[in-house]
């Protein structure tokens, strides 16, 4: 496997001497290159835990998370913004957007680092993915203005404005309705045909049979997983049932 994220023997503590808790117990996984992969499994089970911990948004206790062939638990806190800055994208399931800017601004913000000689190509780069995400013509749109999808559209355009390499998403489709949950992931799945690896975390089968592969937690490990790609991507219907399967197993 081409690996783009590799975790071995993760554990991840919180809390202090006498009051820990094992959310992560020692997990091991590996994501290829251009891999599209949900993890599910019950409250509690460690899922988001994990997924922060192979972006590098929260610390492990042990273990190691390589990104290609970088130890990023080695990384200092600027080489490791770097990284997720330039290399990552992240959706979440409430976008965190500046109630001062317009949507047009929220979606350059990460690039300002770049400066003020590139702000004409970097603002041509974000009118492309609000075309290419349906939001094109709502630039100067407050945040207030827009709907909850529209508002995910530009989380995940902002996402991709420096071409990551991966996409984590945490419940992207969460507080969306059904509509817009089902738009958001036709994106998700056109951008994972692109080149760009996706690692989501979700409680809904429908979310989870858009991926190549499914991973099921439990009691912080990955206890099951199934392999989705073979089956064909217009029979929803069996790659859901497939899901589902896979979810009583593990109490969901």
């Amino acid at each position: 496997m081409n690996s783009i994220i590799t975790g071995k023997n993760i554990v991840k503590i919180f809390g202090k001497a006498g009051e820990q808790a094992k959310v992560l117990n020692g997990v091991n996984i590996e994501i290829a290159k251009g891999e599209f992969v949900a993890i599910m499994g019950p409250s509690g089970s460690g899922k988001s835990t994990l997924l922060f911990a192979l972006s590098g948004m929260d610390e492990i206790t042990s273990g190691s998370v390589k990104f290609g062939d970088t130890e990023i638990c080695k990384l200092s806190e600027n080489e490791l913004a770097d990284v997720r800055r330039t290399k990552m994208g992240f959706v979440f399931q409430q976008p965190t957007m500046l109630k001062n800017l317009n949507l047009l601004d929220n979606i350059i913000l990460p690039t300002v680092h770049k400066g003020k000689k590139d702000i004409v190509k970097l603002t041509q780069r974000a009118k492309n993915l609000m075309k290419k995400t349906g939001i094109l013509g709502l630039e100067n749109r407050d945040i207030m203005e827009v709907s909850g999808g529209q508002l995910q559209r530009t989380g995940i355009c902002r996402s991709l404005m420096n071409e990551p390499d991966i996409l984590f998403a945490d419940e992207p489709t969460g507080a969306l309705n059904s509509k817009s949950a089902e738009e958001i992931m036709e994106l998700l799945v056109d951008i994972n045909k692109e080149g760009t690896a996706i690692l989501l975390v979700t409680h809904d089968a429908k979310v989870a049979a858009r991926a190549d592969r499914v991973l099921f937690m439990k009691d912080g490990n990955i206890v099951s997983e199934f392999l989705l790609q073979k089956l064909s991507g217009r029979d929803m219907e069996v790659r859901e049932k497939k899901v589902l399967v896979g979810m009583a197993a593990v109490g969901i």
